[in-house]
């Protein structure tokens, strides 16, 4: 027996969902379908109410009634089973989908949809608290010298009244404003404003006023998903430029300049020259990577003396774990051979600290990752590099797991690969770790079931949180005369995640900050300065021009470790850096802006983002500088019970000799296998 959501009707107000039923005895009658919330487990049992054939019924519900009574969360994923209880036949059946719908606005500040988990299971999910301040649109693109906008003229099945597009020029305080008056799909607007209606040399954001059930809306218009596949540059008639952004807050952003000139185009070309070299590079590569993998191949023998490759974020730095391991061994055993795996742009560091290095991707460093005996490093290595069945491989992974990982992203969005081929490369490298390390119980279950790891795990904490435990405040000042940063003032670190559906090409993400500099300036410039730490996977540089004696931007700086130490509170998002930063026991606090859209439509969390964070939540920019303040106020952490409690969970393992348990290991691999 199956049943199957196969469509969705609008009936006063009310959502009919209809089912298809293969292999279902009837009568259909008694048939009930039950709604069970995935996190709080609440149930909603609901009659059939319609018997449109022999393989179709249908049931009438109110979405708002999906709404869990006394719970403190937002948002709420049921998944449905029909219930039969028949005289012969009884029991639950998980209802699949062939159905997947778009977004439903059912109050200005709630909305649901329907769709599918990852086994093809129906999920109804109802989202609240949505910003009542916010529109949002189907599509939008520059096509035929006019800006053409898809959006919905419908709440919850009424009309809305009175829509008219509005673009405001925040920086000159001026508006205009076109009529919504073209109908498309039912329930759609499909509304333009020509391009040469736009004001010259102007940045402007898009709005939409209305009216719904009486009440006058002025909202900020916004776009859940990227821009890929829309038209979003265009050159008019008049010969201007004119194009699309998408901001940090998905609000859309209107830029009009002159277009290029000729002689600009025509200087323009040797970029044209750039990207043939860059193609050409490619091609290199590509033959490189054959070239490699035959030196892989070939047999090797181990070096004689214990030899230990260690390697950080792929080559591309050297620190984290892996470093405060290598610091510590070259210190108790400078007998064994120390070598860093390393990108060729971490040479000069290399070479000035003194640390014997060799570069990826060369026939050097084949050679000496196949003979050597321990690999450590705290991220995957290629596919194709092949591990010696002598190599023990100690993986000490990055950060405590607040996003979904591996084998637990049910949908991966990434550029340059699929769901199935992410799952699959990471079981096929976590088989090849013979070792893995792990901060807390709480992450050593997560590895296991999203890594499918079975080999040991080694409960010691991190390596690279030691510095936080041992280092003293003489140390600390030397941190910041070394950075820069001033003595007498607070430090407030910033350190958000990328988020993965803001590339801009595979391998290389985009950022834009998401508070005005210039309103966290006027508040705090006179106490504080702001320390900006942003994801390695971001590929543009933040423009910090006309602030460098207020924010420091020490995204590269080798060890984010220093960087919490000189700090007084930290800012961040979904990163997991939180984790390591509770171990000072300093305030931290949240500004996740996007949070709905990046919950839904990303990859998830492992705890309930609303309740298990050691820190408040900032929902908007105003917020956030209210409770900076409030924060630099209260700088030691030790009596706040919620905060101790994820101290005690998270923390409490690590004694600042992670370092020295990691580096005991390997020498009792070492003597055992003598």
């Amino acid at each position: 027996m199956r049943a199957i959501l196969s469509g969705l009707h609008h009936k006063k107000n009310l959502q009919e969902l209809e089912f298809e039923l293969i292999d279902v005895p009837e009568p259909f009658d008694d048939l009930m379908v039950t709604f069970l919330e995935k996190q709080t487990q609440a149930t909603v049992t609901v009659p059939i109410t319609r018997v449109v054939n022999s393989r179709v019924v249908r049931l009438r519900i109110d979405a708002n009634d999906l709404q869990v009574p006394n719970s403190e969360l937002s948002e709420f994923s049921w998944e449905l089973y029909l219930n039969i209880q028949q005289d012969v036949t009884r029991g639950l059946i998980q209802v699949e989908s062939e159905y997947l719908s778009d977004r439903h606005q059912l109050t200005l500040t709630s909305f649901y949809q329907l769709n599918s988990d990852a086994n093809g299971m129906a999920l109804f999910k109802l989202h609240t608290q949505q910003p009542a301040a916010e529109f949002t649109i189907s599509a939008i693109n520059l096509q035929d010298n006019q800006l053409q906008i898809t959006g919905p003229n419908r709440l919850n099945n009424q009309r809305i009244e009175h829509q008219r597009l509005v673009l405001k020029n925040e920086s000159a305080g001026s508006f205009a404003e076109w009529p919504i008056a073209k109908m498309g799909l039912h329930g759609l607007f499909s509304a333009t404003i020509p391009l040469n209606e736009l004001a010259a040399n102007s940045t402007q954001e898009l709005y939409i006023r209305s009216t719904f059930e009486g009440q006058d809306l002025d909202q900020r218009v916004v776009l859940g998903k990227s821009l890929a596949g829309q038209v979003t540059q265009t050159i008019t008639d008049q010969h201007r430029l004119v194009v699309l952004e998408k901001r940090y807050n998905n609000g859309i952003r209107i830029r009009e300049m002159a277009a290029p000139s000729l002689p600009q185009r025509l200087g323009h070309l040797p970029s044209k020259a750039g990207s043939a070299t860059k193609l050409l590079s490619v091609l290199m590569e590509k033959v490189n990577l054959v070239y490699m993998r035959r030196l892989f191949k070939r047999g090797h023998r181990a070096y004689d003396q214990p030899t230990l490759i260690f390697e950080s974020f792929g080559g591309r730095q050297v620190s984290d774990s892996p470093y405060a391991i290598y610091q510590l061994f070259t210190q108790l055993y400078p007998g064994f051979k120390f070598v860093w795996s390393i990108d060729r742009s971490q040479k000069k560091f290399c070479k000035q600290n003194g640390i014997p290095f060799v570069v990826r991707r060369t026939a050097k460093w084949v050679r000496t990752l196949e003979k050597a005996t321990f690999w450590i490093s705290n991220a995957r290595f290629p596919a194709w590099v092949k591990k010696p069945s002598y190599v023990t491989y100690i993986q000490t992974w990055h950060g405590t797991p607040l996003k979904k990982l591996g084998l637990d992203i049910e949908n991966v969005s990434m550029p340059g690969t699929t769901t199935v081929k992410y799952h699959a490369n990471f079981v096929r490298e976590a088989n090849r770790w013979d070792a893995l390390v792990s901060p807390n119980d709480y992450s050593t279950q997560i590895f296991r079931s999203a890594f499918g790891f079975n080999n040991q795990i080694l409960k010691v904490g991190y390596p690279r949180n030691d510095e936080l435990i041992n280092s003293s405040p003489e140390d600390i000042v030397a941190l910041k005369q070394a950075m820069g940063i001033p003595l007498d003032k607070k430090v407030v670190l910033y350190a958000p995640t990328y988020r993965d559906n803001q590339f801009a090409e595979k391998g290389k993400y985009t950022f834009e900050l998401p508070f005005s500099l210039d309103d966290f300036k006027q508040k705090f410039g006179d106490d504080a300065v702001l320390v900006l730490r942003m994801h390695y996977l971001i590929s543009n540089a933040l423009d910090i021009s006309g602030y460098e004696d207020f924010v420091y931007d020490l995204s590269n700086h080798p060890s984010i470790s220093d960087l919490y130490l000189v700090s007084d509170m930290l800012i961040t998002d979904y990163s997991s850096v939180f984790f390591d930063y509770a171990y000072l026991k300093r305030p931290i606090l949240f500004y996740p802006y996007d949070y709905h859209m990046y919950k839904d439509e990303l990859r998830g969390f492992y705890l309930d983002y609303e309740k298990d964070l050691p820190g408040d939540i900032a929902h908007d920019e105003s917020e956030l500088l209210t409770m900076i303040g409030e924060k630099l106020q209260t700088p030691d952490m030790s009596h706040n019970q919620k905060f101790m409690d994820f101290y005690h969970r998270f923390c409490a393992i690590d004694d600042g000799l992670s370092s020295l348990k990691v580096v005991n290991y390997v020498v009792q691999q070492i003597e055992k296998n003598g």
